[in-house]
């Protein structure tokens, strides 16, 4: 990558955009103080992870991209963030759940095989991923703690399961949902200093929300309505009301001065080169 910008792109599996912004005071004190931005997100549909995440990936909708739900476990066909930062001459890294590897490494994952990836070939180079939706969110960062330590990684992506997890159990209503929330903007105010420092844009997002049923998928403002918080010197204060979700991969692409994929859409926030 010519000017060699880093970012890591961090998702919060299952988190609605009002709970963010009532809990998270870490984030939400950045962006009182100037030092981020904050938008709201209106997630694809379905709203569903593993179709999810590969429109955050790929900037490709359902219909275009064949990742219908959460049960098509192939290998994506669309060009990846991953591959276009491979492809600039940059190196990649994921501390994130099975999907993604399946997606855009190999599938099906074989946690014996899978769990620690170290290959300059795939369009994950350097990974750590995890296949139980327990998986502690404090060792989630601190494995992409060490990606990062060890590897320098121009483009890593940050998936967190936790609270979606919660929120299935106990529904988006509970108190354990909104602690949930909660701790994981306290464990990100342990490591996203670290990562400004280390010279690192910063984007934290969602896939989808959660429902007081403990339910995404549809169309309800509590399934598609995320957070979008930037920390990035790119970008202008002043950002539209609510930004599609298929515009955050031309985002990060912009951010990162790679050229995006022609399947991506025209970017409406404005990045400064």
């Amino acid at each position: 990558m010519p000017n060699k910008d880093k970012l890591i792109l961090i998702i919060l599996d299952g988190c609605r955009y009002d709970t963010a912004a009532a809990q998270c005071g870490f984030l939400n004190h950045l962006v009182e103080h100037n030092q981020a931005v904050l938008t709201k997100v209106q997630a694809e549909m379905p709203s569903n992870s593993r179709p999810l995440y590969e429109v955050l990936m790929t900037g490709v909708p359902t219909y275009k991209n064949g990742i219908y739900t959460n049960a098509y476990s192939q290998r994506s066909t669309q060009t990846s963030i991953f591959q276009l930062v491979k492809n600039s001459g940059g190196t990649t890294g994921a501390a994130a759940y099975y999907w993604y590897s399946e997606l855009y490494n190999r599938a099906p994952y074989n946690i014996r095989e899978d769990r620690i990836q170290q290959d300059a070939d795939q369009q994950i180079q350097h990974g750590i991923f995890y296949s139980e939706d327990t998986y502690p969110d404090s060792h989630l960062f601190a494995d992409a703690n060490y990606i990062i330590n060890s590897d320098s990684p121009d483009f890593l992506l940050v998936h967190s399961m936790n609270i979606d997890d919660i929120g299935h159990k106990y529904t988006a209503a509970s108190k354990e949902y909104q602690w949930a929330v909660n701790q994981a903007d306290n464990l990100l105010g342990e490591f996203i200093p670290a990562w400004l420092e280390k010279g690192y844009q910063i984007i934290v997002t969602a896939d989808h929300g959660m429902d007081e049923f403990g339910l995404h998928g549809g169309n309800l403002a509590a399934h598609r309505e995320v957070p979008l918080y930037i920390y990035s010197k790119k970008i202008s204060r002043e950002l539209p009301e609510i930004v599609k979700q298929l515009e955050i991969a031309p985002l990060i692409c912009s951010l990162l001065g790679i050229k995006p994929s022609a399947e991506m859409v025209g970017l409406e926030i404005a990045v400064e080169g």
